[in-house]
């Protein structure tokens, strides 16, 4: 009989809306117990793995006062050694190689200490695998966003959603856009994580009665609404290495155009042709043009093929990689056992 395994996330409650949070924990099987992280229970309270996905939260504060940020980061560093004394699991989810928006000298230290101290990382990607790496993908959104009404396709629309921040590029598209062809449209839904980005939006549909906007986050109902009455989602990012933006467009059958990368062009070659288009370097005009012709001149066939993201098997790979993690033997600096006998999910 498989031991019931308690991990704390470091993530947001569920809240109701669709996140990579609330799937997660739908997903996995009786024998994994989720507490959702706050210092009072990771400082107090037993746990046999901490899983962390964007490490930067636990040493950043809003507000980021000189108190806050002294608080914080005494409290990270008694979490650490508590998690050495008790030989708690650290399981780290590789969402990106580095933060969004760096941090100091002293934030980077922490963090480099939490990685010394990793006893299991989950990549979103293949990648050359060692004892203490497994793959699991990010799953997609079908069940959670087909309950939601879809629109009529509307010729010519073309829409950006997510958070609006830096490494997304939504000035890039906003440039592009001035030069469209006049029967195209754009709507831009999603959350600027600065009043910059607000500002830049609204001046650009001030200047063009083609742009329309949401700048808020938007409920799921929403969400499917805006993304399923347009002809292409553009997502204009300088970088790019995971994107449940990307998955959330296929799972609701929105063809996406992205820069080319590695992990871009596995998806393609993953759900099928015609649904992922590309553009090289920085998103221009010509690639918008280019992406819509392709789409209209060879529209894709059925629906994108996402069967191995189904949210059963990654629950259950998670699982199993929390099981092997939270084995005393599987921890660095022990002997034998690593966690290398995880079943991958692909």
């Amino acid at each position: 009989m498989t031991a019931r395994v308690r991990v704390l996330e470091v993530l947001e409650p569920p809240d109701g809306t669709t996140r990579y949070a609330d799937q997660l924990v739908d997903h996995l099987p009786g024998s994994v117990e989720i507490v959702w992280f706050t210092w009072r229970r990771a400082l107090t309270e037993r746990y046999d793995v901490l899983h962390v996905h964007w490490p930067e939260w636990l040493v950043r504060t809003r507000p980021s006062t000189l108190p806050r940020r002294l608080a914080t980061r005494l409290a990270f560093v008694a979490l650490l050694l508590r998690l050495r004394l008790t030989r708690t699991a650290i399981v780290r989810t590789e969402h990106n190689p580095e933060p969004h928006e760096p941090g100091g000298r002293t934030e980077r230290a922490l963090l480099r200490w939490l990685d010394r101290r990793t006893t299991l990382r989950v990549h979103l990607n293949p990648v050359p695998e060692g004892p203490h790496d497994v793959v699991i993908p990010l799953g997609h959104y079908r069940e959670q966003l087909g309950v939601h009404p879809v629109s009529a396709r509307v010729p010519g629309l073309l829409v950006y959603f997510g958070k609006i921040r830096d490494y997304k590029g939504v000035d890039l598209l906003l440039d592009a856009f001035t030069a469209v062809r006049p029967e195209l449209t754009l709507r831009v839904v999603g959350h600027p994580q600065t009043p910059q980005w607000r500002a830049l939006v609204e001046e650009a549909a001030r200047q063009d009665p083609r742009i329309g906007h949401v700048l808020e986050f938007v409920a799921d109902d929403t969400l499917v609404a805006e993304v399923t009455a347009a002809e292409l989602a553009v997502l204009p990012y300088r970088d790019l290495h995971n994107s449940a933006v990307v998955l959330v467009a296929l799972s609701l059958d929105t063809p996406v155009l992205v820069p080319s990368t590695p992990v871009t062009r596995a998806i393609s070659e993953e759900v099928g042709p015609g649904w992922v288009h590309f553009f090289e370097g920085t998103l221009d005009t010509a690639d918008v043009h280019r992406a819509v012709d392709a789409l209209r001149g060879a529209p894709p066939a059925g629906r994108p093929r996402m069967d191995a993201r189904g949210w059963d098997v990654i629950g259950a790979s998670y699982a199993r990689a929390f099981e092997a993690a939270g084995r005393p033997a599987s921890h660095p600096g022990a002997a034998t056992n690593h966690p290398e006998s995880v079943e991958i999910a692909r």
